[in-house]
């Protein structure tokens, strides 16, 4: 094995030549298709008279469009059914593997591959969809891709790639309470910026990730393209092998053994040469709201709405912007600004033990009069077991909606929309304008502890002062 970078190692691996543009030729290991980026890449290869090369290695799911509250078929929204018909056509004709709603599998594609074990050290994942540098948590390399590549994976099972540089990100430290895997993510982005990462891989490591579970060990790389960067991951480890020790797809009896050996060996090694390195304390995070209209306009929860001024110049225009948009002045705090909606789910943070954060929070209290809160499950499996745990009911005695699973309000191409200027407290990913489906709806990024906290207080609240 050379020496070098868990990225470099991977890379070498899955290299199956350098093309004429000098990009290389990577081999795709696992490949996860939705309804929204796929119908396009299967119509391309059927004009071209292709079939799916690796059926086995390609798993689907719906999740964008997905209705979580009525789940009956045909959906209301006409497209949505078509683009859930094309996806089990798709799935049927080419032999795919396909998580259905009520399969007891269904969820958002970055939630499922993980939780099944199809998301494994050393592999390299390809998906229509931005975050899926979600699985990098695992010592995978994982890139969000777009239609046309696709349609490439589907034909060859491989993507053309320029490589990347290696950033290594090292935050040191236990994070105080109130302060979740959010907010690391959320400081990092806020300190080197949304184009920061921009031809980088992201290595996460330091004590800090080290003491992180796997959950939250996602919730880092998941916005890791938040930051720029086209990929990020943590080096595997024993947190890593027990979450994925007995799960439907995981290396079993003497294959574990061999599977474990070589995750030890692709680590990154020891003296590995990085193209740069930045270094985070713990201690200096707090609990870090957006202000802005990009995940890198955030603040500490006792901060205030910065300054043209206090930021670089580069920042200037784009800060002036979210100042008007999100009708916030430089110099007002963030705390105490008024939500209507606040929302818990999403492949950031829909997991199990991002729901058990929320419910602490909600537990014996009550949604503040004119706030709609509702909680996601990330999966079917997610559900099942916060239900199992009696999450559901202290969320529902709260005065949150308790939902099926999907992708609900992160990009509402489903019926869960912001309407008009409404104000959203969001435990998803991006707080672009529009984004939540609304044209002038607005986004507050934070942690699921803090949306729940926001819900209880009908306005931004230090999840701190309710621990």
């Amino acid at each position: 094995m050379s020496k070098g970078t868990l990225f470099d190692k991977v890379w070498d691996l899955h290299t199956v030549g350098t093309l004429p543009s000098g990009q290389t030729q990577l081999l795709i290991g696992l490949h996860l298709i939705h309804e929204v980026t796929s119908p396009q890449a299967f119509a391309m290869l059927r004009e071209r008279g292709l079939k799916v090369l690796f059926p086995e290695r390609t798993v689907a799911t719906v999740d964008h469009i997905v209705p979580t509250t009525n789940q009956a078929r045909p959906f209301v929204d006409a497209l949505a059914e078509e683009m859930m018909q094309a996806l089990e056509h798709n799935c049927k004709e080419n032999g795919i593997t396909f998580h259905n709603i009520g399969s007891g599998n269904q969820g958002i594609v970055h939630v499922i591959a993980p939780e099944q074990g199809l998301t494994q050290p050393g592999m390299t994942i390809a998906c229509g969809d931005s975050h899926t540098s979600t699985h990098g948590a695992f010592g995978a390399i994982a890139f969000g891709i777009g239609t046309s590549q696709v349609r490439d994976v589907l034909a060859s099972q491989t993507l053309a790639l320029s490589k990347l540089k290696v950033r290594k990100i090292e935050v040191n430290g236990t994070l105080k309470p109130g302060v979740y895997a959010k907010d690391v993510i959320l400081h990092i982005i806020r300190t080197l910026g949304v184009k920061g990462g921009v031809g980088y891989a992201y290595e996460y490591a330091g004590t800090t990730f080290e003491q992180m579970n796997m959950e939250e060990r996602m919730t880092v790389c998941n916005m890791s393209i938040e930051g720029g960067a086209r990929c990020g991951y943590i080096n595997p480890d024993q947190v890593t092998y027990e979450y994925l020790k007995g799960r439907d797809f995981a290396p079993k009896g003497a294959d574990w053994d061999k599977a474990v050996a070589w995750w030890e060996s692709i680590k990154s090694d020891a003296d590995a040469e990085y193209d740069d390195v930045v270094v985070f304390d713990a201690a200096d995070i707090s609990p870090t709201v957006t202000w802005g209209i990009t995940p890198g306009q955030g603040i500490g929860v006792n901060q205030f709405v910065p300054s043209a001024e206090q930021l670089p110049e580069e920042d200037r225009q784009i800060a002036e912007e979210a100042y008007v948009y999100m009708d916030l002045a430089p110099g007002q705090p963030i705390l105490g600004t008024k939500v209507d909606v606040c929302f818990i789910g999403s492949c950031t943070n829909g997991r199990i033990s991002d729901l058990r954060e929320a419910a602490k929070i909600a537990k014996g209290r009550q949604v503040a009069e004119g706030v709609k809160a509702f909680v996601v499950p990330g999966s079917e499996r997610v559900k099942q077991q916060a239900e199992a745990e009696g999450l559901d009911k202290i969320f529902q005695a709260a005065g949150f909606e308790w939902r099926e699973p999907g992708c609900s309000m992160c990009l509402a191409m489903n019926p869960d929309k912001l309407q008009g200027r409404q104000l959203s407290a969001c435990s998803s990913n991006r707080n672009f304008k529009g984004r939540q489906g609304s044209a002038s709806g607005r986004t507050l990024l934070m942690s699921p502890a803090m949306v729940a906290a926001a819900a209880v207080k009908g306005e931004v609240f230090d999840v701190r002062e309710l621990l």
